[in-house]
């Protein structure tokens, strides 16, 4: 599996990029306001449900089950899309999804699309391999034309843009629209109203010109053939119906058996991802309809390492995923680091899982460990994706290859083994107490450890270590509980 699945990957790690983003106070605070205000409100509407949980449940029930059979569901899409007029495309990986959507945006002989918000494009690295081929795109979702505009890149699943504040984002707008566009206004403030208003205008012209429209999609139903889209701005109605050709790239995860399905995702994802009841546009579609939208339907099931991870049988849950990004807003790591720390378009919780098992671990070897493992993401997610448990289970693979590659014991390894040799051994154990107390009386006078040597430095620099007690439990119990000595 090649690193270049996922555009961004890996350079720097994680802990180098982390470290950078940590000392960007302007980004923390725009992190806090931002994921405070998401997360407050998702716990106020979601509490006002009671069966919240029973839903949780039954979406964990219907991903689970909808994964076990996922090649019959995919064959049933296709044949429901196909007998709906539309064209199913199969694309192995990001290269071969590209040269499809290429291909079929040249057979249009137009060079310009229009894009609605999606992570699959985002994954393959869509935009760029249209421009390398000579085809401009052009995103209209709000956050992801800010972050277009100022040649940036996403940093959260459902707020591209969450990094940036509405001075910069105003800058932005100023700077940069008229070389994609209808300009900025040249009196424009940064009044949330005002920026949405020069957005709207500037996109107007996309939508009314554009013959082609690239989307992703959040779910797509293998009983009926209907694909869907849920967003909050319109701008995706707008792609999906005035343009002449229609081309989304669908995650193969993303299929669900029934439309009945809808009942229980259609309630998850607005509250887990804004705070919604519901989404104020929810579109679906199935094939073409003479004379009504789009002519021409096409629908790329891009696998893309899905299916390594399906075979997975501790990370298949990662697949779950619906996109509500509930995870990173109760990060504690997302929430101080931003999302360009994880190099990869998946970032925080889900990120730290997702990215690895569809590049192979070896490619992402930082990211398992860019969790404090607290549990936060696994309580917020509605689909009940175990994060931890994945986390935990990618740690252990990036040390058993890290283990096969070295031809001597790592020091970490040798520390285990004699620790291992002391822990199974009273008497050595006693040993040990013995000098740990003697050592925490010399290092410990102020009954903390402080600074040491060597190694061990990076502990003792980061965290106050108490000193060991002066006396043992069982030298405590020797020498007050003489008469119970040796009972069992």
């Amino acid at each position: 599996m090649s690193p270049d699945n996922v555009v961004w990957l890996g350079s720097p790690g994680f802990p180098e990029a982390a470290r950078t983003a940590l000392a960007d106070p302007q980004l923390r605070r725009n992190l806090r306001n931002a994921t405070t205000t998401i997360r407050d409100k998702r716990l106020a509407v979601t509490a006002e449900l009671d069966d919240w949980e029973q839903l949780r449940e039954a979406g964990a029930a219907i991903k689970h089950r909808t994964l076990r059979h996922l090649d019959s569901h995919l064959l049933r899409l296709e044949e429901a899309v196909t007998k709906a007029s539309g064209i199913v495309h199969w694309a192995a990986d990001a290269a071969e999804a590209n040269r499809i959507v290429t291909g079929l945006v040249r057979a249009t002989g137009e060079s310009e699309v229009v894009k609605v918000k999606s992570m699959a494009t985002q994954e393959i690295g869509l935009n760029e391999a249209l421009a390398e081929a000579g085809i401009r795109a052009f995103e209209t979702d709000l956050a992801e034309l800010i972050v277009q505009l100022g040649d940036d890149r996403p940093s959260h699943i459902l707020v591209p843009a969450i990094h940036r504040n509405r001075a910069e984002i105003r800058e932005i707008f100023v700077r940069e629209m008229a070389a994609w566009g209808r300009p900025a206004p040249a009196d424009l403030t940064d009044e949330p109203r005002a920026l949405a208003e020069a957005a709207r205008l500037h996109l107007r012209e996309r939508f009314l010109h554009a013959k082609v429209a690239v989307s992703g999609a959040n779910f797509a139903i293998a009983e009926t053939g209907t694909v869907g889209v849920v967003e909050s701005e319109g701008n995706g109605r707008m792609c999906l119906t005035l343009p002449k050709t229609l081309i989304t790239v669908m995650g193969i995860e993303k299929v669900l058996p029934a439309w009945q399905d809808l009942e229980v995702f259609l309630q998850l994802l607005p509250r887990s991802s804004t705070g919604e009841r519901m989404n104020p546009y929810t579109s679906t579609w199935t094939g073409t309809t003479p004379g009504d939208g789009p002519q021409s339907f096409h629908l790329i099931l891009l696998d893309n390492g899905r299916t390594t991870t399906l075979a997975d049988t501790v990370g298949r849950q990662a697949l779950g995923c619906i996109r509500c990004s509930a995870c990173l807003n109760v990060c504690p790591v997302y929430e101080r680091t931003g999302g360009h720390a994880y190099g990869s378009v998946y970032p925080g919780p889900i990120g730290a899982i997702l990215t690895p098992l569809l590049v192979g671990v070896e490619h992402a070897e930082t990211l398992p460990f860019a969790s404090t493992l607290c549990g936060a993401c696994y309580d917020a997610c509605p689909v009940k994706i175990n994060i931890p448990e994945v986390l935990t289970h990618l740690r252990a693979k990036v040390v058993e290859a890290k283990r096969a590659k070295r031809r001597t014991p790592s020091a970490e390894a040798l520390a285990m083994r004699a620790a291992t040799a002391v822990l199974t051994s009273p008497a050595r154990l006693a040993g040990a107490q013995r000098a740990a107390a003697l050592g925490g009386r010399m290092l410990g006078r102020k009954g903390v450890i402080g600074p040491l040597p060597g190694p061990l430095h990076g502990w003792t620099d980061a965290r106050d270590t108490p000193a060991p007690p002066p006396e043992s439990f069982r030298s405590w119990w020797k020498r007050t509980k003489p008469e119970l000595e040796g009972r069992p």
